[in-house]
């Protein structure tokens, strides 16, 4: 992508959080901070070819906005960016916080969530009065929401926190959010973790689904699951945080879980040598609780500002949730780790067509199994290109009423080619749009996640392969090869492909892989994702646990889910 592309995405950007028409000198002073030097004239330019393309529309005399189409375009046209650019937001957040605890002034940064639901606000509510929240304190306006009557909420995000700290002269560096799960109210360990420089969703975002969390059962009982942020801060500075933390807590802010000492193990998280670890409840938790009883709510985690006197307390609360205790906790480990031993037990031979692949397991109720099965072969024959045609049935090991399926995990491709002598590493975990041409819509690295990415788009039901909507958005991985390579790689994958596994395409040096960006020195492979079956029959309504990189099977155990099909 052209340094004029990059330019013209980040003016589409400054207007997409403008809430009126603004001229070329606003977006020039707004490029600066950005480190883009472009005078009026070049804005004119710039803004000229996206009134040409639809992605902008002049308003008068009053400058430009951005249209639905200039907002598809921002969302999807740069997604290596995005990843960058999620951490990147934090970042500025935190410097524009101005909170001063000591005055009660000055803005702090919320979360705002639409919901329209009475009853999903009692819950909500009940939540607060347990004090499972970063603050009671909130801004709440009954108003009309796409022709129905709801709630604005905007709550306190726990980055304010990380705001207050820098004013102070503490650096903060958020590192990721997750879940913790929780034990007679005591924070025991992080479960699952995505880190904040390895993905294009927010990583609290990408946990807000229905089947994560479980706040309602923390709140009315102590034990569940909820959501939190993990950030480090200097050794050095640990006594003058405390003061803050305790002072923020005197003004309504808190919802530390735990403060660990120098270089000590946080909640399972290791903390480099010198630094500090810090975990605060995610200020989204309230809300999950409505979504875990099915209620409809709409997230935005931590997009804007508000003033805290416009706050209010919502619940006189009590913040039940002890501090952890102090003991050495178990790391929680990456799918990366994970993914490279099961890699290294790969042995099929591309020749004869045997040997043992990676596989999920994804279990469901026997009596769902035949429906299951149905969706896998319609969605096989719509879309043969994208899936893996291998599937198997195995037993579930301790539920005598659930079955599993097992189907081919796309980790399989790297471990062929690593027993070939190829060095492959998985990069991402994506959510790819079938458009002309395909794009990556959002990504997950594998190593900076504890959670396979394609289970989070599962979750939050983003996938569309067996509903009747286009593009379709299907499950992809993205790997990544030494250059020199190439060649023999290219025969490898030429041959396996013929044998089912779906390769999208093979990527030359340096070249963008459906606008998704690896290495200098290395090209990028795209290949389909074994839960890409999985997901079409969740899309279905059967509810059916996937479980990614699994464990190894031989493939000649596998049967083809077209002959099944065949055969009906």
């Amino acid at each position: 992508m052209s340094e004029s592309e990059h330019r013209m995405i980040e003016i589409l950007r400054i207007l997409n959080v403008q809430e009126k028409p603004i001229g070329s000198k606003v977006i020039a002073d707004e490029l600066k901070t950005k480190g883009y030097n472009l005078g009026e004239r070049a804005v004119r330019y710039h803004m000229q070819i996206l009134d040409e393309k639809g992605y902008t529309e002049r308003k008068g005399y009053s400058g430009r906005v951005i249209t639905e189409l200039g907002r598809a375009k921002l969302e999807k046209g740069l997604i290596y960016d995005q990843v960058d650019f999620t951490f990147s937001k934090f970042e500025e957040r935190i410097y524009l916080t101005d909170f001063d605890y000591n005055k009660r002034c000055g803005n702090v940064i919320v979360n705002t969530s639409n919901i329209l639901e009475n009853k999903a606000f009692d819950i909500i509510k009940e939540v607060f009065a347990a004090g499972v929240c970063v603050s009671p304190l909130i801004n709440a306006k009954k108003t009309e929401i796409n022709g129905k009557k709801g709630y604005v909420m905007k709550t306190i995000c726990g980055t304010t926190i990380d705001g207050v700290f820098l004013k102070n002269g503490i650096p903060s560096i958020p590192q990721y959010g997750g879940l913790v799960e929780i034990e007679d109210y005591y924070p025991t360990k992080f479960s699952e973790l995505i880190s904040y420089k390895k993905t294009s969703i927010t990583p609290l975002d990408a946990f807000i689904a229905k089947d994560m969390t479980s706040v309602l059962e923390v709140a009315e009982h102590g034990t569940g699951t909820i959501p939190a942020n993990f950030r480090i801060i200097p050794g050095t500075s640990v006594e003058k945080a405390k003061e803050i933390i305790q002072k923020l807590e005197n003004v309504g802010i808190g919802g530390v879980l735990e403060i660990g000492e120098t270089s000590e193990n946080v909640l399972g998280i290791p903390v480099p040598e010198g630094m500090v670890g810090i975990s605060i409840i995610g200020g989204i938790t309230p809300f999950c609780a409505a979504q875990e009883m099915d209620y409809k709510v709409d997230i935005k985690t931590g997009e804007e500002f508000i003033d805290y006197n416009k706050l209010k307390e919502l619940e006189s609360s009590k913040h039940r949730i002890k501090k952890a205790k102090k003991i050495e906790y178990k790391k929680t480990p990456f799918i990366l780790t994970k993914s490279l031993n099961r890699m290294n037990q790969v042995d099929y031979d591309i020749e004869t067509n045997e040997g043992n692949i990676v596989a999920n397991i994804s279990y469901l109720n026997k009596q769902d199994l035949d429906d299951a099965l149905a969706i896998m072969k319609r969605t096989y024959k719509s879309l043969p290109k994208y899936m893996n045609p291998l599937f198997n049935i195995v037993d579930h090991p301790s539920d005598e009423s659930k079955v599993g399926i097992a189907t081919v995990c796309s980790l399989s491709i790297d471990g062929i080619l690593i027993n070939n002598g190829i060095m492959s590493t998985p990069r991402y975990g994506g959510l790819l749009e079938l458009g002309k041409p395909p794009l990556f819509v959002e990504m997950i690295s594998y190593d900076g996640s504890s959670i396979d990415p394609h289970k989070i788009f599962i979750f939050k039901n983003l996938t569309s392969i067996s509903k009747h909507q286009n593009p379709k958005k299907i499950l992809a991985s993205i790997k990544e090869v030494p250059y020199i390579a190439r060649p023999e790689c290219e025969e490898i994958l030429d041959k396996i492909n013929e044998n089912g596994f779906p390769i999208f395409k093979v990527g030359k040096p340096r070249e963008l892989v459906y606008n998704a960006k690896v290495d200098n020195y290395n090209f990028g492979i795209v290949t389909g994702s074994g839960l890409n079956s999985i997901a079409a029959i969740k899309e279905k309504g059967i509810a059916i646990e996937a479980k990614a990189v699994e464990t190894i099977l031989p493939i000649e155990d596998m049967s083809l889910i077209y002959e099944q099909w065949l055969k009906k």
